[in-house]
C-alpha cells in the first residue's frame, strides 16, 4: 500500500462506504417517507425498502421511523452507520485534516440531536449538505492523492451497490461503475479483475440485466481481495 499503512487504508475505504451509504440510503428515505405520509400502505413500503437493502424488517408502522433513523442498537440504522464512519474518521484525523473530519462530527451531531422530534425530513436535511461538504473538504484539504483515492474507492463502491440495490436507471449505474473503475486503478488496493471485468459485462448488458442482478451483487462484494 506504498507509504499508506494496511490498517489505514481499511480505515479510508470504510470511511469512503459509511459516508455514502449514509448519504444515499438517507435520500432514498426522504422518498420513502413521504410516500408513506400519503398511503395506508405503510408496512408495504418500509417492507419493500428493507428487503431491497437485505436488511432485517424487525420494524413495525409505528417505530420504523425511529428505529431506522436513530436507535444506536439497530445496527442498520442511519445513526449506527454514521458512528461507524465518526470511528473510522477520528484515527485518521492526521490525514483527514480537522476541517473535514468537523463535517462527520456535525453529521453525527445532527443525528442525535434530530432523535424524537418530528419532521424527519426537515430535521435530518443538514446531514446531506454536511456531506456534501466534507468531500469538499476532501478534495480540497487532502493532499495525499493515494488517501483520496482509496477513500473515493470506498464511496463508489457502496454507491454502486446501493444503486443496484435501489434500481436506479441504468445510466446511473453504467456511470457510477465508471467512476469506480477508474478509482480502483488509481487507489492501488488488491483489486479481483476476473470480478471486476465480470461485473463489468453485466453493466454492459453484455447479458440479460434482470438475470444477473444476484451476480452483480456478487462480483461488487469480491471486487476486493483481502488486504
Amino acid at each position: 500500500m506504498g507509504i499508506i499503512s494496511v490498517e489505514k487504508a481499511d480505515h479510508l475505504f470504510w470511511l469512503g462506504r459509511y459516508t455514502e451509504r449514509v448519504f444515499t440510503t438517507l435520500r432514498k428515505f426522504f422518498h420513502v417517507y413521504d410516500n408513506m405520509i400519503d398511503t395506508q400502505e405503510i408496512e408495504r413500503l418500509y417492507g419493500e425498502y428493507c428487503e431491497r437493502l437485505s436488511i432485517p424488517n424487525i420494524y413495525t408502522a409505528d417505530t420504523f421511523v425511529q428505529k431506522y433513523l436513530f436507535d444506536e442498537e439497530n445496527p442498520d440504522s442511519m445513526r449506527a452507520n454514521m458512528e461507524r464512519a465518526y470511528d473510522n474518521a477520528v484515527v485518521l484525523r492526521d490525514e483527514l485534516t480537522s476541517n473535514a473530519l468537523a463535517y462527520i462530527q456535525l453529521s453525527l451531531d445532527v443525528l442525535k440531536s434530530a432523535e424524537g422530534k418530528g419532521a424527519p425530513i426537515f430535521k435530518l436535511q443538514p446531514v446531506i449538505d454536511y456531506l456534501f461538504a466534507f468531500w469538499g473538504c476532501i478534495d480540497d484539504y487532502v493532499e495525499n492523492e493515494e488517501c483520496r483515492n482509496i477513500l473515493k474507492a470506498g464511496k463508489y463502491l457502496e454507491r454502486l451497490d446501493l444503486y443496484l440495490r435501489l434500481e436506479y436507471h441504468t445510466k446511473d449505474i453504467e456511470k457510477e461503475f465508471c467512476k469506480l473503475e477508474k478509482r480502483l486503478v488509481k487507489s492501488g488496493l488488491p483489486v479481483n479483475t476476473k470480478k471486476l471485468n465480470r461485473l463489468k459485462a453485466i453493466i454492459a448488458k453484455e447479458e440479460e440485466w434482470s438475470s444477473c442482478y444476484f451476480e452483480a451483487l456478487s462480483c461488487l462484494g469480491g471486487i476486493l481481495e483481502v488486504m
